[in-house]
C-alpha cells in the first residue's frame, strides 16, 4: 500500500493554492505529484465553473473530480460531464431584479451549468471577467437561458456587500436560497443547502474515500464549511476570520507554497488523523 493510499486532499484556488498573481508555484506543484505518484487523490473546489477551471485543471492534472459552483456541481474533466449538480431555481431572478432596482450600481453576474454571463459591470466585476479568464458573454439576466447554478454580484466596496447582504436577507424569498461571501468583493447567491463541505463529503463518498481520511484547505467564509467537514481542516495564514475559527491548523499563506507545507507535514508525521 502506498503511503497516502486513501487519503483525499481537497483545496480551494484563489487565495490557497492559487498566489495572489494566480501562478502556482513550482513547490506546490512537486508536492502534489509527488502525493499523487504515492497513492493520494487531490483535487479542486471552487466558485469558479468548470470552463473557468480548464486551464488550471491542464497545469494540477487532479486525480479526482473537481468541485465547482461553490458546492454546486462535481464535475469529472476527464468525461466532460457533471457526476452531480444541483440547479438554482429561476425564482432567483426576483432576487436579481430586486436588488437591480434597488442598487443600480450593483454587478451581476448569471452561470448556469455551461456559460457565465455579465449582466451588469461595474470595475470589480471587470476585474473578475479579466482576471478569471471567462469568456466574454454580455446579455441581459432576463435573456440567460438554461439551468442556474449560481448569481454573483461584485463591488469594491466591503459597505456596499453589507448592504446587498441586508437588502438579499430581507427579501420574502430569502429563505428559499443560500448566500454567501466567497470573496472580499463578492456576494452570490446559491441552491439552498449548497455548501462545499457537503460537496467534499460527496466526493469522498464518489472516489471510496473514508470521511476521516479527507483534508481541506481554504481561505474564505465560503471556505470554512469544507474545512469544518473534512477529516482535518486547514486555513491558510491570509484565511478570513471564519475559515480560521473552523480550522483544525492555521498553515503557511498562499504566497508561502501552502498546499506543499501540508503535503510535507503529513509525509513527515507532522500531521496525522
Amino acid at each position: 500500500m502506498k503511503k497516502f493510499e486513501g487519503i483525499l486532499i481537497t483545496t480551494d484556488l484563489d487565495g490557497t493554492l492559487l498566489r495572489n498573481d494566480k501562478s502556482i508555484s513550482k513547490e506546490n506543484l512537486d508536492a502534489i505529484e509527488y502525493f499523487k505518484e504515492n497513492g493520494g487523490l487531490f483535487t479542486i473546489v471552487t466558485g469558479r465553473p468548470p470552463v473557468i477551471v480548464g486551464k488550471i485543471y491542464d497545469i494540477v492534472r487532479p486525480n479526482a473530480p473537481i468541485g465547482c459552483y461553490n458546492g454546486g456541481g462535481i464535475y469529472d474533466v476527464e468525461k466532460g460531464e457533471y457526476l452531480w449538480k444541483l440547479e438554482l431555481s429561476r425564482d432567483a431572478l426576483e432576487l436579481v431584479e430586486y436588488i437591480d432596482k434597488e442598487f443600480p450600481e450593483m454587478s451581476i453576474q448569471l452561470c448556469t451549468f455551461g456559460d457565465c454571463y455579465f449582466c451588469k459591470m461595474n470595475a470589480s466585476m471587470e476585474k473578475h471577467l479579466i482576471s478569471g479568464g471567462f469568456p466574454d458573454i454580455r446579455c441581459h439576466y432576463t435573456e440567460v437561458k438554461g439551468t442556474l447554478a449560481k448569481v454573483l454580484f461584485a463591488d469594491l466596496s466591503e459597505e456596499n456587500l453589507f448592504k446587498l447582504a441586508d437588502l438579499l436577507n430581507s427579501h420574502p424569498i430569502a429563505p428559499k436560497f443560500d448566500f454567501i461571501r466567497s470573496d472580499p468583493e463578492y456576494y452570490e447567491i446559491l441552491p439552498k443547502g449548497v455548501s462545499k463541505g457537503d460537496l467534499v463529503l460527496k466526493l469522498a463518498e464518489l472516489t471510496g474515500i473514508d470521511k476521516k481520511k479527507t483534508i481541506a484547505v481554504g481561505d474564505n467564509d465560503n471556505d470554512a464549511s469544507m474545512i469544518k467537514a473534512a477529516g482535518i481542516g486547514f486555513a491558510v495564514a491570509n484565511a478570513s476570520k471564519a475559515a480560521k475559527d473552523v480550522a483544525d491548523y492555521v498553515t503557511v499563506s498562499n504566497e508561502e507554497h501552502a498546499i506543499a507545507r501540508i503535503i510535507n507535514d503529513l509525509d513527515t508525521g507532522k500531521i496525522t488523523f
